[in-house]
């Protein structure tokens, strides 16, 4: 079964009110950098009524390294087994970032690529949820472990060799979807180890745009954003970042408009600047004040 892409918070409410966990299962997958906010802390204070916790530092490949690379298929299924996850789910996801969503269009195509397509992002995340006055908790969700069957999706993963192939290739478009900044060069961040960049013949299409008031723009408005910077949804597709994160902003969006397989480079900018010869990457020199 391949879920809606988006529920929003009165179908939500109106799901867990009608009880129907177990097949319904919500998750709370908030991040912040190691060593900054706890979390954790946070969704035992205040989640929404029958959510759990996906720790997207714990379920990662471990030994990578790269930032947040896909668990293996096995760490994966025990992982979401022990949340009270099986096959036979609907998963929703959402996470507490004030822009509606950050890090849950991450979870909701780990579901897909590892493939489980019943899973959905809750629009507007738990910001929105807070604003329409929607209950909230600080009970623990008790779940029974359930089998979970992780089968890894190919067609949805793309590897440091497929972009490397690709150069020559062009089977693929190639859409970055950092801030412009970070994709010209112009905008370093400190503390990351890399120089901003980009790929040679990357698109870029920053995630945030998609966004509008917390929520999901409306799909006229995703296709026009397509549209201006030339993205044929007709052809194949594959999103980068920095870490894999925003790119799934726009795997999700793509989705929104019938297009189910849109691809992600696992490794994005982060594993790219690290293994690509010198020639493969594009750096603008900055302005100096």
């Amino acid at each position: 079964m391949v879920s809606r892409g988006l529920v929003s918070a009165s179908w939500l409410s109106g799901a867990l009110k009608a009880k129907k966990a177990p097949a319904l299962r919500v998750l709370d997958t908030t991040y912040y950098s190691p060593g900054t906010k706890d979390a954790r802390k946070e969704f035992a204070e205040r989640h929404i009524p029958g959510a759990s916790f996906f720790d997207l530092e714990h379920c990662k490949d471990q030994v990578s390294a790269y930032e947040m690379m896909l668990p293996s298929p096995s760490q994966f299924s025990q992982y979401v087994g022990h949340l009270g996850i099986s096959n036979e789910s609907h998963v929703v996801v959402y996470d507490t970032d004030s822009l509606g969503m950050l890090y849950a269009p991450r979870l909701w195509w780990m579901f897909r690529v590892l493939g489980h397509n019943n899973v959905s992002v809750l629009d507007g995340g738990l910001t929105k949820w807070l604003e329409r006055g929607l209950p909230v908790t600080s009970e623990d969700t008790q779940v029974a472990p359930q089998t979970f069957h992780a089968t890894v999706n190919h067609s949805l993963l793309k590897t440091f060799k497929d972009i490397q192939e690709n150069l020559i290739s062009q089977q693929f478009q190639l859409v970055d979807a950092r801030v412009e900044g970070r994709y010209s060069g112009q905008e370093p961040k400190s503390g990351e180890g890399i120089e901003p960049g980009h790929i040679p013949g990357s698109v870029n299409l920053p995630f945030s745009g998609f966004l509008e008031d917390g929520y999901e723009r409306p799909s006229h408005e995703i296709r026009l954003l397509f549209e201006q910077k030339g993205i044929d949804l007709t052809k194949p597709l594959t999103a980068m970042c920095r870490r894999g994160v925003t790119a799934c902003h726009l795997a999700l969006a793509s989705f929104l408009l019938g297009k189910e397989d849109t691809s992600i480079y696992d490794g994005s900018w982060s594993e790219w600047f690290h293994r690509a010869k010198p020639e493969h990457k594009v750096f603008q020199k900055r302005n100096r004040a």
